[in-house]
C-alpha cells in the first residue's frame, strides 16, 4: 500500500472516532507553488483542492493537534481534472490539472513588468466551480534572476537545511507527524550562510537559491512558513507527490525525482554558475556528481553537511570528492555551516565580513546564547573533519 493511501485511511478513522463526518462542500482553493522563469518562459505549478482548513501553527500546539492539522493536508480532497487559466504579461494559458489536482506547465512570456526579483501571474479556477463560490484565484509568484546575480544555488532541504532524520523512516515520519513549522528545527547557522551566498561576494547582490526536496507537497506550507520564521533565503520550492511507496527513499527514486528537476533549473539559466547544497544521507553526492559532466564550467562547488558520521560513507564520499575534483569543480564534505561558509569567502562567493553573523548564529541555534530560547540545540553528534578536495 502506499503512504498517501495509509494516512488518507488514517484520517478518515480519526474523522470517525472523533464524530466528524467531514464537509463535501468545502470550498476550492488554488496553491500555488513558487515558480521561477527566465524572461521568455516561466514555470507555473500549483493545486487545486477543496480547503483543509488547517489551523495556523503556534509554538504552543500540542502532538494532538499537529498530527490533526497534518492528516487534514493529507485527507484532503484534490479537485482532479481542474482546468486553470494562467494570465501573464497580457497573454493567457489554460493548464489541466491531474487525478491528484497537481498542475505544472511551461508557459512563455512576452514580459512580466517589475523592478523585483520576484513577479507575480494570476491564476483563476475555470472548472468546476460551484454556485456559492464562483470566482477561486491565486496569485503564483516568480522567481527571475537578476543580470546582476553572480551564481545561483540549489540545495536540498531534509537534513540539509531543516532537521529531519529522513534516513531512519520512523523517525523521519514522526518528525512530518507530530511537527509545525514552529517545532522544526534548521541546522546551526544555516539562514546566515544561504543570506551570505545570497549576497554573493560583493554583500550587493540578490543571488537566486532554489530549494529540491523530497519532501511532500502536502507540507509546503510547512516548509514555506519555517524558511520565513527563520530568516532562510526565500526560493522556489520543488517538492512531490507524497502518494509514493514505501520505497521512496531509495537511490533511484530520490535520483528520478531530483536530477530532472536540478538539470531544468540549469538549462533555464545556461549563463549562470551554480553552487549546489546539500547532506550525506541520501544521494546528494552522487545526484551531483552526476550532473558535472553535461555542464562543465557550471558548479563552482557542491557542499555536502556531514549527517551520517559513518566512516565508510565518509570514504565514499571522499573518492566522489576525487571524481569531482577531476570534472573540474571541488566537493566540500563539511561538519558545520561555518566550515562551508569559511571555504566560500576564501573563494569570494560570501564575503568574509559575513562568517562572524554565520558563527553567531550558529551558537544561538544551539542555544547557547539564549536568543533563540525556542530552538533547542541538535543531538550531539560525534566530530568528523571537515574534507576539501582541491
Amino acid at each position: 500500500m502506499r503512504i498517501g493511501e495509509i494516512l488518507r485511511e488514517a484520517a478518515a478513522d480519526l474523522r470517525r472516532v472523533a464524530g466528524s463526518p467531514g464537509s463535501a462542500g468545502d470550498p476550492y482553493e488554488i496553491v500555488a507553488y513558487r515558480g521561477y522563469a527566465s524572461e521568455s518562459r516561466a514555470l507555473v505549478h500549483g493545486r487545486v483542492l477543496e480547503s483543509p482548513n488547517v489551523s495556523a501553527a503556534t509554538a504552543n500546539d500540542s502532538l494532538w493537534r499537529n498530527l490533526i492539522n497534518i492528516l487534514k493536508r493529507v485527507e484532503s480532497d484534490p479537485v482532479a481534472g481542474a482546468r486553470v487559466a494562467v494570465s501573464a504579461g497580457g497573454t493567457e494559458r489554460e493548464i489541466v490539472a491531474d487525478d491528484e489536482g497537481f498542475f505544472r506547465a511551461w508557459i512563455d512570456l512576452r514580459s512580466i513588468p517589475s523592478e523585483e526579483p520576484w513577479r507575480e501571474v494570476e491564476l483563476r479556477l475555470v472548472a468546476p466551480l460551484r454556485e456559492h463560490q464562483p470566482d477561486v484565484r491565486a496569485k503564483a509568484p516568480l522567481r527571475l534572476p537578476e543580470a546582476s546575480a553572480t551564481f545561483g544555488v540549489i540545495s536540498d532541504l531534509d537534513d540539509t537545511v531543516i532537521q529531519s532524520r529522513i534516513s531512519n523512516f520512523l523517525q523521519a515520519v514522526r518528525t512530518v507527524m507530530l511537527g509545525n513549522a514552529r517545532t522544526r528545527l534548521p541546522f546551526p547557522g544555516v539562514a546566515a550562510f544561504y543570506q551570505a551566498l545570497q549576497r554573493g561576494g560583493d554583500g550587493s547582490r540578490h543571488n537566486p537559491i532554489f530549494y529540491v526536496s523530497s519532501s511532500p507537497w502536502n507540507i509546503y506550507d510547512i516548509i514555506a512558513d519555517f524558511m520565513d520564521l527563520q530568516n532562510i533565503p526565500v526560493g522556489p520550492i520543488l517538492l512531490r507527490d507524497w502518494d509514493i511507496e514505501l520505497s521512496a527513499l531509495s537511490p533511484n527514486r530520490l535520483r528520478g525525482h531530483k536530477e530532472p528537476l536540478i538539470r531544468e533549473i540549469l538549462d533555464l539559466y545556461p549563463g549562470l554558475p551554480f553552487v549546489l547544497i546539500g547532506d550525506n544521507s541520501q544521494k546528494d553526492p552522487e545526484i551531483y556528481r552526476s550532473i558535472l559532466d553535461d555542464y562543465p564550467g557550471r558548479i563552482l562547488a557542491i557542499y555536502i553537511r556531514n549527517v551520517e558520521h559513518h566512516p565508510e560513507r565518509s570514504a565514499s564520499v571522499k573518492a566522489l570528492a576525487e571524481e569531482v575534483l577531476s570534472a573540474g569543480s571541488t566537493l566540500v564534505l563539511a561538519d558545520d555551516s561555518f566550515a562551508a561558509a569559511t571555504h566560500a569567502a576564501e573563494h569570494e562567493w560570501i564575503t568574509r565580513e559575513s562568517l562572524p553573523s554565520v558563527r553567531q548564529e550558529e551558537k544561538a541555534d544551539e542555544g547557547i546564547t539564549g536568543t533563540k530560547a525556542d530552538v533547542p540545540g541538535v543531538p550531539e553528534e560525534p566530530p568528523a573533519p571537515t574534507i576539501v578536495v582541491e
